[in-house]
């Protein structure tokens, strides 16, 4: 099974409500599609959202990256030899994490193909189920509360609630959500950087001295303030989990060197898809450091990779933030991973198991014969 061509499109998805957190607002999923031509006539699928404010990555950068860069490097590549397409996809250029992860998702749903089996299998195996939490968005207190009762009802028991915009009413938030959820969920807090490293161990303080309990707190400072989040992980005793502050391997061994987070946060779109996440996985498992596995506002294409890797990790992916196609107005996608609330689930069907995507816009492709 070889490479002949890659092609893009544009996937617009509406969300069922605005999605709002310290950094931006989103009302719509807007995302390139990247869809692998192999001379079997199989297609592998892969995804990526422009999430300029954390990855650095537009629209135009994913689609200039994979033309010019990674795609010319592909074509003719056989899909059975993984490791060197890998290889060839991360060394095609610097950064870029993106553009690199959709074209790995595809590369390894033909994997799958190419073999027969789910690709979870093929990364290990596992029970192939996961429950996943849900983002309660920035909004008024009466807001929040009242959209945290509403995902608790319809089954989820885990809630991510976004913080960071003010401190004070941020306090005051989670201690009413807590109220109103109190023995049906549990809080993880996400401030998206929002704080500074001792607002953030007052917040988190406060909340634990109100009696609030949270299962964590997300990236409560700056990216690159391994200093403020270590500060924050020593005087506070929930649980600090790193996210914008690691990308890759090499971030991943020097936040656990430094001890400045309890948890880590993987996402594929900073990992650069599958591979680093995989290092990324082992790297903790050896540590014994637990790991989340999350992701950016993306449909259930990409979201179903983050699925199959946290199924065959298992052992160290110990809790999972993959809602965006909860929060999606409708579900693009025929095939691949079943979405039910708050439980996913994996079928048989080889590599990712996607058969159609509904709604594409067309891009210029990359056209290059092998």
């Amino acid at each position: 099974m070889k490479i002949t061509r890659i092609e893009f499109g544009m996937l617009r998805v509406p969300l069922k409500t605005p999605f709002k957190t310290a950094l931006r607002t989103v009302h719509q999923v807007e995302d390139i599609v990247v869809m692998v031509h192999t001379d079997s006539g199989n297609i592998g699928y892969g995804e990526a959202p422009a999430t300029a404010v954390i990855t650095g990555d537009t629209h135009g950068s994913i689609v200039d990256a994979i033309r010019h860069y990674i795609s010319p490097r592909l074509i003719g590549e056989e899909i059975a030899d993984l490791n060197r397409i890998t290889r060839l996809i991360q060394t095609a250029m610097e950064k870029n994490s993106s553009a690199k992860a959709a074209v790995e998702i595809a590369i390894y749903d033909l994997f799958g193909q190419l073999y027969g089996a789910p690709l979870y299998k093929m990364l290990g195996g596992g029970d192939p189920l996961v429950t996943t939490d849900i983002t309660i968005s920035v909004d008024t207190i009466d807001k929040m509360v009242a959209d945290s009762i509403s995902a608790v009802d319809r089954g989820f028991d885990s809630l991510k609630i976004k913080v960071g915009k003010d401190i004070g009413v941020d306090i005051e938030r989670v201690k009413a959500i807590y109220a109103a959820v109190e023995n049906r969920a549990l809080l993880r807090l996400d401030a998206n950087q929002g704080w500074s490293a001792k607002e953030a161990v007052y917040a988190i303080r406060g909340l634990e001295d109100a009696g609030v309990r949270l299962e964590l707190v997300e990236q409560p400072v700056r990216a690159r303030d391994l200093e403020g989040m270590r500060y924050v992980t020593e005087r506070v005793h929930t649980p600090i989990m790193a996210d914008e502050s690691v990308f890759g391997p090499m971030e991943v061994i020097k936040l656990i060197h430094m001890r400045a987070a309890d948890i880590i946060n993987i996402k594929l779109m900073k990992t650069g898809g599958i591979s680093n996440a995989v290092r990324i996985a082992d790297i903790a498992a050896m540590h014994q450091v637990e790991c989340m596995i999350g992701c950016m506002l993306e449909t259930s294409i990409s979201v179903a990779a983050a699925v199959h890797l946290a199924v065959a990790k298992s052992d160290v992916i110990t809790k999972v933030d993959l809602d965006g196609p909860s929060l999606c107005a409708y579900n693009p996608v025929e095939g691949g991973v079943i979405f039910n609330e708050s439980e996913i689930s994996i079928t048989d069907a080889p590599g990712l198991g996607i058969r159609e995507i509904r709604g594409l816009e067309p891009i210029s492709n990359c056209n290059a014969a092998a």
